[in-house]
């Protein structure tokens, strides 16, 4: 099985996705933590070694007045060298001549002898023979310090208890641990509050940045006037150095922000004079070739069709000069005509001139069985849903089914939503569908008479009725859904005769291929 790989670059660690504050606050604690540790542990060693060294001179001490007892206390040192004066409770004393012990044992805590078992005569007599302090464990007695020295006719071994070293280290160890796990936790309330108070700074930075990202800067008149307060803009601090950046940055964006809207603003000035002085000479080829259409049997019949091409020419030139105007007055916020609408009959008119106009497709008609009121500009709604629909029946090949539904969303909001079942809408033009002069195939939108603004006037027109138009497509199905705000809907006897208009038909299949659910 293969490791799994660490350090993937460009997946920031467990650590890497902590707050700074969080980071710095962890940080100081790491960091008391490691020095209250290095402190214990040196500590402790010191005062081991301190402990130890008074051990021993206890018990050189010890050793001494038991030799000297030993050696002057009847033959061979008759006497017990646990009866020296001066012996400490615990203390530890054997008389060996040659390998028989001839006196020996532990002194309680109430003075008393305690004869030392074989075990602890084993780990005694391992002690070398050399005046010098070791380390032994004498089985129920712990943990001792002893020593072995040579007098005329034998050996006299004395250990001391290192019980009382060890409680000492483990209370001063204790101590130590405590102390330093209050200090640690005091540290670090005190340090993630001086954190705190020391980040606000950079926290007012970022919040400037939050609010900045969240102004639409893609498109009109943006005031960028967000700025870093002047008291976080210090250049002799690190925060006050990003926020002074922040706030240079900002100017130059406001600057080319308004150098783009001024011209912008320049260029629909000019496409709103160009398509209006334009229309002027159009109307007048249009007219004189429609005049000169009425003799088309007195000229050859060249002139005859170049004739109709021009007129044909001079009318997509008039769309193209329309819908320019109409998306210069788009863009300048010119006001709409408002009146209630009533969507169910302007989608129902909408299809039947969709069928109408491309008899090759199959049209499906969707409707609520109430009425769905909106308040915005019948004309340009209708030049919506006729764009859209204009769409699907350009861009399907014949016997495309398309469906037209409207319905009334939770939220209260009117959905018309246009789905047909055609090839779909080329992933690499699908995030530019709403742009003006977008075109999937240029030859076959030019056959088709198409100028690329349908979709953008259609988005343009929405967003001034506040409402919004989305599209997902993908081989086999493309849905265009337009959602616009409601208004209470009128009385059912108003809306009596606009249903009526738009029951379908009864008996067998609707007309023209329409169909009606």
């Amino acid at each position: 099985m293969a490791q799994r790989a660490k350090g993937v670059p460009g997946r920031p660690s467990r650590f890497g996705r902590l707050s700074l504050r969080v980071k710095l606050t962890l940080s100081i604690v790491l960091l008391l933590s490691l020095v209250c540790l290095v402190i214990g542990v040196v500590s402790e060693f010191a005062l081991s070694a301190f402990l130890t060294s008074q051990t021993d001179g206890q018990l050189y001490a010890a050793a001494d007045r038991a030799k000297d007892f030993a050696m002057h206390g009847g033959p061979l040192g008759g006497h017990n060298p646990l009866d020296a004066p001066g012996q400490g409770a615990g203390t530890v004393n054997a008389h060996l001549v040659g390998n028989q012990l001839v006196d020996g044992g532990s002194l309680s805590q109430h003075g008393q002898q305690v004869t030392l078992t074989t075990a602890q005569l084993d780990a005694l007599q391992t002690v070398p023979v050399d005046g010098k302090a070791y380390d032994r464990t004498l089985d129920q007695l712990g943990d001792y310090r002893v020593t072995a020295s040579a007098i005329p006719g034998g050996v006299v071994i004395t250990g001391v208890p290192l019980d009382p070293v060890h409680l000492t280290l483990l209370t001063v160890g204790l101590i130590l641990f405590g102390v330093a796990a209050v200090g640690v936790t005091g540290a670090a309330l005190i340090g993630a509050f001086a954190v705190r108070r020391t980040l606000r700074p950079l926290e007012r930075v970022a919040t400037t940045a939050a609010r900045v990202s969240e102004l639409p800067l893609d498109r009109g008149y943006v005031d960028l006037s967000v700025r870093v307060p002047e008291s976080d803009t210090d250049p002799r601090t690190e925060v006050g150095q990003v926020g002074s950046a922040l706030n240079l940055m900002l100017g130059h964006i406001s600057g080319a922000l308004e150098a783009r809207h001024a011209s912008e603003m320049r260029a629909r000035q000019f496409v709103a004079d160009a398509s209006h002085e334009l229309r002027t000479p159009l109307a007048a080829i249009r007219g004189y070739a429609e005049l000169a259409g009425r003799g088309r049997m007195l000229v050859p019949p060249d002139v005859a069709r170049s004739m109709t091409r021009i007129e044909s020419e001079a009318d997509r030139m008039t769309t193209l000069v329309e819908d320019l105007l109409l998306l210069a007055r788009l863009d300048a916020g010119r006001p709409l005509e408002l009146a209630e609408v009533d969507l169910a009959r302007l989608v129902a008119d909408a299809v039947g001139d969709a069928h109408v106009a491309g008899p090759g497709h199959e049209w499906q008609l969707r409707l609520p069985d109430e009425p769905i009121l909106v308040h915005g500009d019948v004309q340009r709604l209708h030049q919506v849903l006729a764009n859209l629909l204009a769409n699907a029946r350009v861009h399907t090949p014949p016997g495309t089914t398309v469906v037209t539904s409207l319905a009334r969303s939770a939220d209260g909001s009117a959905v018309v939503t246009v789905t047909d079942n055609g090839p779909g809408i080329p992933p690499d033009l699908l995030p530019a569908v709403f742009e003006r002069f977008a075109r999937g195939d240029s030859s076959r939108s030019r056959a088709a008479g198409s100028t690329g603004l349908g979709m953008a006037i259609a988005a343009a027109v929405l967003v001034a009725h506040h409402g919004t138009i989305e599209v997902h497509s993908h081989p086999g199905r493309t849905e265009f859904a337009v959602r616009l705000p409601t208004v209470v809907p009128a009385q059912r006897s108003h809306s009596m005769p606009q249903l009526e208009a738009r029951r379908p038909h009864k008996p067998g299949r609707p007309p023209n291929n329409l169909r009606a659910s």
